[in-house]
């Protein structure tokens, strides 16, 4: 049963194409699964999350991470009466416009890209979803209802004032204001509480699995988070009752206990902020004007400590800063490549080229290109175009 806050299927704003309701899939199941099937969806297998693809089968890529993220968001939605079919959908979109190469290749593009409009991975997200996937006979994109669209533009918070100025940065990325032109997504307001659960639970994911494949990686080691907070206590219950456990047991044990531990927080914070609320409606929830799925202000104090832990043992480690300069010069290298010469882009690229009509066009054009590459397949690339080698083409999916 849904709370009266939750966003009720039959209440949906609808989809920027009409389209026949489906007789047994709701509104936001149907989004969901068009996310699962999406071509952008299954690339993220091979795109990093910290570690590049290639470097390991058992650390978290973009998919992993995603599938980790939709089952925290089903969790949380689920205990707190809201819609679990919307809060799975935005967690799986959320991440489907990063480039390869993680947040190393985000900044690359975003640096390529400034003079023609920027690039942000929420924004390219959207663009992906509502442009860039052509499978379907009567529209581009995956033509998702509003709620989904509104969860991936603005699950972190509003990303304009009500005047429509950027909160961040001098303007808002043109992907998003593309967007938001077809289908006003209020981007001065906040989210619906599906959305905020969609956020946290990223938090919540990347918390517990940084952890994890840091540890795998040997840049740091168990007695390292003895002396944090969360994870310090974790590993100390564990050694109570589970004296002499074997190393590996040890860690998931008390992994799993940290991750227990950000959930139980959200729920208990959540349940605090709703139970007296008088709401009656998702939109009464947009109305406060806050973030209300969040974790305790002590809780994210702790987490600090912990992110600032892995900034410096994990995502500023030498060996993590020496990859993150090689794949760099990958970006760096094919994105005006592909600008000089966009005979080397497939033809089914070539045809949008040949319809730009500014350089500015064409930019954009190669940023969907190069953002939408695997790790692997801009390896490959950039070996066979820029350097030479006889690789043969691998296919763009």
């Amino acid at each position: 049963m849904l709370k009266a806050y939750a966003t009720q299927p039959d209440q949906s704003r609808g989809r920027r194409f009409t389209e026949a309701m489906s007789t047994f899939r709701s509104p936001f199941q149907r989004d969901r699964d068009r996310i699962i099937h999406s071509s952008a969806f299954r690339r993220l297998k091979h795109k990093t999350q910290v570690f590049i693809e290639h470097e390991g089968d058992y650390y978290r890529t973009r998919l992993t991470h995603s599938i980790e993220v939709a089952q925290v968001a089903r969790t949380l939605a689920g205990a707190l009466g809201l819609n679990t079919e919307l809060a799975e959908a935005i967690a799986l979109a959320h991440d489907l416009g990063h480039p390869p190469f993680g947040h190393t290749g985000e900044d690359a593009l975003c640096e390529l890209m400034a003079p023609y409009g920027g690039f942000d991975h929420n924004a390219q997200a959207l663009r992906i979803v509502t442009r860039l996937e052509r499978h379907y006979a009567d529209f581009d994109g995956l033509n998702l209802t509003w709620e989904t669209l509104e969860g991936i533009a603005k699950h972190n918070g509003p990303v304009a004032d009500a005047q429509g100025q950027p909160l961040k940065g001098d303007k808002l990325p043109y992907a998003l204001v593309e967007c938001n032109a077809q289908f006003d997504l209020e981007l001065h307001g906040y989210a619906s509480a599906e959305a905020q659960v969609a956020a946290i639970a990223d938090d919540i994911a990347y918390n517990h699995h940084d952890l994890h494949d840091g540890l795998r990686s040997g840049l740091f080691t168990e007695s390292d988070l003895m002396d944090l907070p969360i994870t310090g206590p974790a590993f100390a219950e564990v050694d109570r009752l589970y004296p002499g456990l074997e190393p590996m047991r040890r860690r998931h044990e008390a992994l799993r206990r940290v991750f227990g531990i950000m959930v139980e927080d959200v729920l208990l914070v959540a349940g605090t902020r709703l139970g007296p609320a008088d709401l009656k409606s998702a939109q009464d929830i947009r109305d406060l004007n806050l973030t209300i799925i969040r974790f305790s202000d002590r809780l994210f104090r702790e987490l600090k400590v912990i992110r600032q832990f892995l900034f410096t043992r994990m995502y500023r480690a030498p060996s993590v800063v020496a990859m993150r300069a090689q794949v760099t010069d990958i970006v760096r290298d094919l994105f005006p490549l592909f600008m000089n010469a966009p005979q080397h882009l497939p033809a089914e690229w070539r045809r949008d080229v040949e319809a730009a009509q500014s350089e500015t066009g064409l930019a954009r054009i190669v940023a969907d290109y190069v953002s939408g590459m695997t790790d692997r397949f801009a390896i490959q690339e950039h070996a066979r175009l820029v350097r030479g080698e006889d690789v043969s083409p691998m296919r763009y999916l």
